[in-house]
């Protein structure tokens, strides 16, 4: 009877259990329901999920917010519910077919009670989580950051290095970190992608410091460039010795914790000498930098680096093909497969490939790619460093320059610092009196030909060009021009390029019999009295140092041969020594930003000299005896305390091979003088024109200046053109007034500044130069409007205005109400900047009128004036507003 009982008991616990089962929760009989409950709560709860991150798209982009850390909170949930709520689906038809009776039990009662209990759970969290999404508001105010994003370019290959260089600087451990790797693999690129990134996390770090230190530089270079970061550079600063500045640095950084980034450093840097105090875990501060040597860190403090290697072949590939284009890639099947061997050629490297790829972009036969196969495989094989590695690589790009004078060229751009812009217009002044540009005798023709040399050296990868007017040589080309021009290394005192290194002296030199060419330039020289012989120097660099005193010893030194001498922004400089007049090869000479007051005597025995630049010498009182100088053909006055009076353009007209004059006016009598030479108006290519008082400056007058790209009025009083009748209604016109408005075209003028010009209410005749480029109008009260609408439609072929327009400025402009009537297309705008304009209501554009909107920006004060301005449309102004900038930034520009 006992088993009985025992048997009575265990079968009542059973049926108990499989009633609470299918009675309870119902998690066996209401599957199927639950599940098909379970799909349309989740597809409400994804509707719901992607309404709010486009949300925070339109918000994080137009405003530049972030969004809320609840909102993200609330958005990974429910990425987590999904991916439970796939595995769940997944599994469902193998749970269903176990049900049975109708679904009201299972053929495996434990693991379907499992499953429908996950399933019901799982409902309910999702309901919860649909009824916490209703988020009104989804972003906050972003904080601001200390950090100005640096330019960088799209990559191939690097986004997996960047995570992990980024990540182990990040690491609580680590004070120092170094990127190693060969020049030219995109070391810099990674180091400035990782520089951005701290933008991004704003708050902390107090302070991130980029210094560029490249070979050579000295102590005190790298402690002025941090100190201008940390803000110190005063004129107590400048009189203080390395000892006193590397304690001012350390009392600053001590407080703070702070990020140094040292791009490209060639040896080790020494921290407690410049005064940086040593990272640790305890302040919590950042040392990185980038070098070609692994063993120099280790030197620095990394014995871990990380290396930044080459590509892989597939992305080497993809790289390639990007730059050699598929117009030539596909003429001929076979041509793919040697590009392929030719990709393989530059192991990776990205200049290489770079350089190559646009070398051989238009290459469109076999044969010359079965060529270049040829002259990679004899010039480079494997990578043991970069004299044997990258050089002769690149060198194929050099030496496939078709010219030897394009070839001095490319090398001449070698004696300007690394990553140093340089001026297009300003290298080609040097091309022409070096020499290497035949059209010499022209300079017109010469300018062209210089251009054209740019084109080619820009698209054989050796230079970049950046915006209109500059262009860069990147520091490992750098290094191999400098390598081919010492005669591959065999004479290194061929070119003596010590450029913003920090030197306050001449740096030492065995053999200056063997210097051909030398550039100085941007360091901190004061004075130079060396009596050493360069018999064989050719061209000197002196521009931008702190000189005071050249003696007539060193002129003499180098009497025999110096063509070009620049000693440009030497800002105390004041005074030639006589003899100069012994530079007899001299054919440019630039004395532009300096103090220099008088011409010595001697200084008309250069009977050679071609070029002559005095722009803004401020204190220059006397050019007499100018026209002594036979052989001048460009002669810069712009700024000059020199003005074309009478006097002056005398001398000017005795000149017979003059053919491009920048050049103050301040009377009128100049002005109508040079008005009435045509030869001498058409030499003017940058004209100034200053105090026009008493008579008003009319523009037309200036249409006779066929040359004329550069215009100032300053301190004017400009009178009207009269734009009001069309060209064919002559009756109510005289016949001058009629000549000068159909013929007013001025069609190379590309910069124009008005400064403190009254009694004009608006500057249409702006419409007659079609090419402008930089347009700045500044503390000119009573001008309304740039473009008058009444006057612009009376104008007969008139097109848009302002299509190759760049830079708008506008300054102290307290009437000015319109820039123009209707949006306009800006086709090459890059800046709007008005400060100062209190009635500016609205700017002439729509949502089309600004295609590179990445590279577009507006500063406006005062700044509320944002606010306030009327858009087109609401499309307009929600793509314009990210582009306001802060007004600091383009106070310093």
């Amino acid at each position: 009877m006992g088993n009985c009982v025992s048997f009575s008991y265990s079968c009542d616990q059973t049926v108990d259990r499989i009633i609470r089962c299918l009675c309870g929760k119902g998690y066996i009989r209401n599957l199927k329901r639950n599940l098909k409950a379970l799909e349309r709560e989740m597809e409400d709860l994804k509707a719901i999920q992607d309404e709010l991150q486009n949300k925070i798209a339109r918000e994080e982009e137009t405003q530049h917010q972030q969004r809320l850390k609840a909102v993200q909170v609330w958005l990974t949930r429910v990425e987590s519910i999904d991916i439970r709520f796939n595995n769940l689906l997944h599994t469902s038809p193998v749970q269903l077919q176990k049900l049975c009776l109708c679904g009201l039990c299972s053929k495996n009662i434990c693991l379907s009670y499992k499953y429908g209990r996950r399933v019901f759970l799982l409902l309910e969290e999702v309901k919860i989580l649909k009824s916490e999404g209703n988020f009104e508001v989804v972003v906050q105010p972003s904080l601001t950051s200390d950090v100005e994003e640096r330019p960088t370019r799209p990559t191939i290959g690097q986004e997996e290095m960047l995570e992990m260089a980024w990540n182990r600087l990040m690491e609580d451990g680590v004070g120092f970190m170094g990127l190693h790797g060969m020049g030219g693999v995109g070391k810099t690129t990674l180091f400035k992608k990782i520089h951005n990134r701290f933008a991004e996390i704003a708050g902390r770090f107090d302070v991130v410091i980029w210094v560029v230190v490249s070979q050579c530089t000295q102590i005190s270079k790298l402690q002025e460039d941090i100190a201008q970061r940390l803000h110190l550079c005063d004129e107590a600063w400048k009189n203080k010795n390395e000892f006193d500045k590397a304690t001012d640095i350390h009392r600053v950084l001590k407080r703070k914790r702070f990020v140094l980034m040292l791009d490209d450093i060639w040896e080790k840097v020494d921290l407690e000498a410049i005064g940086v105090p040593f990272p640790t875990r305890e302040n919590r501060c950042k040392v990185a930098f980038t070098t070609r040597s692994r063993e120099l860190c280790g030197r620095m403090g990394d014995h871990e680096p990380m290396q930044v290697n080459c590509l892989s072949q597939d992305e080497a590939w993809q790289l390639f093909k990007n730059k050699v284009g598929d117009n030539t890639l596909k003429r001929d099947t076979v041509i793919v497969e040697l590009a392929r061997k030719v990709a393989k050629k530059c192991c990776g490297l990205p200049l290489a490939l770079n350089v190559i790829g646009e070398t051989m972009s238009s290459k469109t036969t076999v044969q010359e790619w079965q060529h270049a196969i040829d002259v990679l495989t004899r010039s480079a094989a494997e990578f043991p460093d970069m004299e044997n590695k990258i050089l002769p690589v690149l060198k194929y790009s050099y030496y496939n320059l078709v010219d030897e004078h394009i070839k001095s060229c490319f090398l001449y751009c070698a004696l300007f610092p690394e990553d140093k812009m340089i001026d297009k217009e300003g290298l080609i002044d040097y091309w022409i009196c070096e020499g290497y540009i035949r059209e010499c005798q022209v300079i017109k023709r010469a300018i062209n030909k210089g251009y054209e040399i740019l084109g080619t050296l820009i698209r054989a990868n050796l230079l970049t060009e950046v915006g209109t007017h500059d262009v860069v040589m990147h520091d490992v080309v750098r290094e191999m021009a400098l390598w081919i021009a010492s005669k591959f290394g065999k004479k290194k005192e061929t070119f003596i390029v010590q450029a913003n290194v920090g030197l306050h002296e001449i740096p030492k030199v065995k053999d200056w019999g063997e210097v051909r060419k030398m550039s100085l330039m941007n360091n901190s020289i004061e004075e130079i009295t060396c009596s050493s012989k360069f018999s064989q120097l050719t061209t000197l660099f002196l521009q931008h140092n702190e000189l005071k005193n050249l003696s007539g010893e060193f002129f003499r030194s180098m009497q025999q041969n110096l063509v070009v001498l620049d000693l440009s922004r030497n800002f105390v400089f004041n005074e030639l020594p006589e003899q100069i007049s012994e530079l007899a090869s001299l054919q440019f000479l630039d004395l532009s930003h300096t103090n220099i007051e008088q011409l010595p005597v001697g200084f008309l025995e250069l009977k050679k000299l071609t070029q002559l630049n005095l722009t803004s010498t401020k204190r220059l009182y006397s050019m007499i005896g100018i026209s002594k100088l036979s052989s001048l053909r460009i002669l810069k006055l712009l700024n000059s305390n020199v003005h074309g009076d009478i006097i002056l353009v005398k001398e000017l007209q005795l000149l017979e091979h003059l053919q491009v004059l920048s050049i103050t006016v301040s009377t009128e009598l100049g002005l109508e003088q040079i008005l009435g030479d045509q030869r001498l108006s058409n030499c003017i290519t940058s004209l100034d024109i200053k105090d026009f008082r008493q008579k008003p400056f009319n523009i037309s007058s200036l249409v006779s200046m066929e040359n004329l790209r550069e215009l100032w009025v300053v301190n004017s009083h400009v009178s009207e053109i009269n734009t009001y009748m069309k060209c064919g209604e002559s009756e109510t016109m005289d016949s001058s007034s009629l000549h000068n408005l159909t013929c007013l075209c001025l069609t190379n003028l590309s910069i124009v500044r008005i400064v403190n010009c009254h009694n004009i209410k608006d500057l249409t005749w702006l419409l007659f130069a079609p090419n402008l480029v930089y347009l700045d109008i500044t503390f000119s009260g009573e001008v309304e409007e740039i473009i008058n609408k009444e006057k612009a439609i009376n104008l007969t072929g008139v097109t848009h205005p302002f299509q190759n327009l760049e830079v708008l400025s506008l300054t102290s402009l307290p009437n000015l109400e319109n820039i123009y009537w209707c949006p306009l297309p800006f086709p090459s705008l890059r800046r709007i900047s008005a400060f100062g304009c209190s009635k500016l209501r609205k700017l002439p554009l729509n949502a089309m009128s600004v295609p590179r909107i990445d590279e577009f920006s507006i500063a406006m004060l005062p700044q509320k004036q944002e606010t306030e301005l009327e858009w087109e449309d609401e499309d307009t102004k929600n793509r314009f507003l990210p582009s306001f900038s802060e007004v600091i930034i383009f106070l310093i520009l």
